[in-house]
Formats: C-alpha cells, sequence, structure tokens
C-alpha cells in the first residue's frame, strides 16, 4: 500500500530521473580535455614568442619631416628573408608615416637602419611588426623592371 499522497508527488513532480551512467561521465571529461588542449594549442601559437623579435635602438630626426631609426631583428629561422614594418607617430600620437624594410637572410641579431619620411613633424619610431612573407616587390631576387 501506497501512502495517501505520493501519487499525487509523483505527478506534480514526476519520478526521480535517471543517473547517467559512468561511461557518460568518461566521455564528457574526455571533450572537455581535447577541447580544453585546442585552446592552449591555439592560445601558444598567437600569444607564444614570436617568431622575429625587433627592438628599437636609436631614431633621430632629420631635416624635412623624417627620421632615422635603427632596430635589432633576432629571427628563429635566420636563413629566410623578412620584411618589417616601421612607423613614425607625430606629436599626437597618431602614425605619420610607414614603410617596409627588407631584412636578408643572415645569421644571429642584425642591426638595420633606414629613413622615414613622415606626414609632420616626428617625435617617436617603433616597429609595427615583421613577417617571412616578403612582398616579391621587395625580394632581392626579382629582376629589374623598366
Amino acid at each position: 500500500m501506497t501512502a495517501p499522497g505520493s501519487t499525487l508527488l509523483e505527478d506534480r513532480y514526476g519520478t526521480k530521473p535517471k543517473r547517467a551512467s559512468r561511461r557518460t561521465y568518461w566521455v564528457i571529461g574526455a571533450i572537455a580535455l581535447v577541447v580544453s588542449g585546442v585552446v592552449a594549442w591555439i592560445g601558444y601559437q598567437n600569444l607564444g614568442t614570436p617568431a622575429i623579435e625587433t627592438q628599437v635602438t636609436n631614431f633621430a630626426n632629420l631635416p624635412d619631416d623624417r627620421m632615422r631609426m635603427t632596430f635589432d631583428v633576432t629571427r628563429d629561422t635566420p636563413e629566410e628573408p623578412a620584411v618589417c614594418i616601421v612607423r613614425v607617430r607625430v606629436l599626437d600620437g597618431s602614425e605619420g608615416g610607414r614603410k617596409e624594410v627588407y631584412i636578408p637572410p643572415g645569421a644571429g641579431t642584425m642591426t638595420m637602419t633606414t629613413v622615414v619620411t613622415s606626414s609632420g613633424e616626428p617625435v617617436t619610431a617603433d616597429v609595427f611588426g615583421c613577417s617571412y612573407q616578403v612582398p616579391a616587390y621587395l625580394s632581392k631576387h626579382m629582376p629589374p623592371s623598366g
């Protein structure tokens, strides 16, 4: 015999839900482990040590709103050519000019010097970024045109 209100409680709240099997917990755990591994790998690729590291060592104003800058480049594969985008900034912080600089293959840290023309009086210079994807027009292996 059942208690007088037990069928009423089952109608109102339902029966006790089935508990998930142990296998379900293992599958969910394995999926979570794989997903977290993928997220960690993507984070390392995007936020890890860059393949090309740079450091501005010197910059100086020149006449006619130009700036000479010197920077060091260290690559993880120095036998490959690279390209770095350098820029100068004017007093309000906006970019006054930029230039692509070809970095030839070479061992160790290379020191590069270039002159960037600005739209106003430049106050600082920095390296915006570097890449191993050198545009064809910067390649030293292109035949001369014209």
